[in-house]
């Protein structure tokens, strides 16, 4: 797995911005909707997609809409949780 050269460290460095985007586009969504979903902010939505920090309701929106686990790169606290 190539690590997103993006992202801090930590569960997010191995998460690709680009195939969340592609999920997200598939359902003609984009960033700014899942901010306005969850009452976030559009940086952190963007932050969180990048890798750069771990928002657990952004993860859990994302992993819910159906981004495979492998691409969001979930923090181990996430990992066994089941999709609502």
């Amino acid at each position: 797995m190539n690590a997103n050269i993006f992202a801090a460290t930590g569960a997010g460095i191995n998460r690709r911005p680009y195939r969340i985007r592609e999920v997200l586009r598939s359902k003609g969504l984009i960033m700014k909707d899942v901010a306005d979903a969850l009452a976030l902010s559009h940086s952190v939505v963007s932050e969180t997609v990048r890798g750069v920090k771990n928002n657990r309701k952004v993860l859990g929106y994302l992993r819910d809409l159906g981004c495979p686990r492998g691409d969001l790169s979930l923090p181990e606290d996430m990992k066994n949780e089941e999709a609502a």
